[in-house]
């Protein structure tokens, strides 16, 4: 079947005029689906019959859409989006995959929030039989692989139980990547990936009957004794999470996933160790020692959403002892000064952690008594994060590439669509902005926020 298919999709993406990296994308989100087929890979038959679905539409349509693409990032590399062929709607910030990995790459932020998050460990008093952590949004990976350096630092033997959610199939793979090391550092380790709701994935049970009888639970016992041996593993899960791991939109217009997943990775020759660490299906337990939630609502939703279907669900989750270290975006730095210079008295950061904690309070009610609420001063609270420039990069002349990163960081930060994005670049102004405010600050920073919320050793 695999060597007909190819030959169907080779000759659908040379009428097509793309590359097979770009109908992989187009077609299940996957571009280098069609790759790992011609090394040998092997689909499932729902899959084939995706491809052959998406083939069956006309070919000009398919090329006219990524034609659209292409006009649009002429005018701006950071605008290119991932949305499929005919989809009109604008992509909230943390869809569009290049403004995403372009602020990551280029500022420090995920440097800086593991930081912070590393000093709470010191707070902790884990209990037997294990740490429990949660990252309520993994993304890339980038800050959970080095909280768990920091973890195997303080807690070398200590059993390790990680739950970490995430809806975004592109970001799963990320963060994938970066556990064969992990694992291999720290053996008695069980890590969890899910793609269930704020006030599912703790406890790993989804909310709803329905939900719950199409659970796909996956355990990936790892075997051998090198990161290489486990990178290969895991690399074999990519046609599971291509099969599994789909969202659609939601009648809010929010992403939802079609199906639960939970998908359980550990060490096969510490299977024993970790009997009683690895969760089973139907018997879910939040009880977390740390909850990591950075960047986990848009700044522009309303206070009582970010507590009522965020902040609290995280907070019920804590075990005795346990805390929850949030962090989101400040404002009032020179990112924000870009944004106001083109749309003046523009402010997405209208919710600071004091309204949020005073509405998580309200949300909780009677189950909040056992919780201290952490708000700090600003000089614990605020950090800043920077994006990474030379001293050369900033002077008379600043470099074009230069100033597309700092444009891109401020966008996204900001979390501006993309319809008014098109606006700005259509007017050529955003560039000249930018510019102004580099050479004004000799640089370019943000500020983000943090709070912690925790609960009571003596809590029951």
């Amino acid at each position: 079947m695999s060597d007909a298919l190819l030959h169907e999709i080779s000759e659908y993406c040379r009428q097509s005029g793309i590359a097979e990296s770009t109908f992989g994308r187009l077609a299940v989100n996957d571009g280098k689906l069609v790759g790992r087929m011609r090394q040998g890979g092997r689909v499932t038959s729902e899959t084939a019959d995706r491809l052959r679905a998406f083939m069956a539409q006309k070919p000009d349509a398919t090329a006219a859409a990524v034609d659209g693409r292409a006009a649009a990032a002429a005018l701006s590399p950071v605008l290119l989006s991932t949305q499929a062929a005919g989809d009109g709607r604008n992509f909230r910030f943390y869809d569009n995959r290049q403004k995403y990995l372009l602020f990551v790459t280029t500022c420090s932020e995920k440097w800086v929030v593991a930081q912070r998050i590393g000093m709470e460990l010191a707070n902790l008093h884990p209990r037997p039989p294990a740490l429990r952590l949660f990252d309520a949004g993994i993304g890339d990976g980038s800050v959970l692989a080095r909280t768990m350096r920091a973890m195997h630092s303080r807690f070398p033997t200590m059993p390790f139980y990680i739950v970490g959610k995430e809806i975004s199939l592109e970001d799963v793979r990320l963060a994938l990547e970066k556990m064969p090391d992990r694992l291999y550092e720290h053996p008695a380790t069980v890590l969890v990936i899910t793609n269930m709701y704020y006030a599912e994935a703790p406890w790993l049970t989804p909310a709803s009957v329905s939900a719950a009888t199409s659970l796909v639970w996956h355990d990936v016992p790892l075997v051998g004794g090198t990161a290489h041996d486990f990178e290969e593993q895991i690399n074999e899960l990519q046609p599971f999470l291509t099969e599994h791991w789909r969202v659609r939109e939601g009648r809010s217009g929010a992403l939802v996933y079609e199906k639960p997943v939970v998908l359980v990775i550990y060490r096969d020759d510490h299977k024993f160790l970790l009997d009683q660490v690895r969760p089973r299906r139907g018997y879910g337990q939040g009880d977390f020692d740390l909850v990591i939630a950075s960047q986990p609502y848009r700044a522009r939703a309303s206070v009582e959403f970010k507590a009522a279907r965020v902040v609290a669900p995280l907070a019920r989750s804590l075990a005795a002892g346990g805390r929850l270290i949030a962090i989101h975006s400040h404002g009032d730095d020179p990112g924000l000064e870009i944004i106001q210079r083109i749309w003046p008295g523009e402010n997405p950061f209208t919710t600071d952690r004091h309204a949020l904690l005073r509405a998580t309070k309200a949300v909780l009610g009677g189950a909040g008594r056992s919780l201290n609420f952490g708000a700090h001063s600003d000089a614990r609270s605020l950090f800043r994060y920077d994006m990474h420039t030379l001293p050369s990069e900033i002077g008379d002349r600043i470099g074009t590439s230069t100033l597309f990163a700092a444009w891109n960081a401020a966008v996204y930060v900001a979390q501006i669509e993309d319809q008014r994005l098109s606006d700005a670049i259509a007017s050529g102004v955003y560039l000249e902005a930018t510019r102004e405010v580099l050479r004004r600050h000799g640089g370019l920073w943000f500020w983000d926020e943090s709070y912690v919320i925790s609960r009571r050793r003596d809590a029951r």
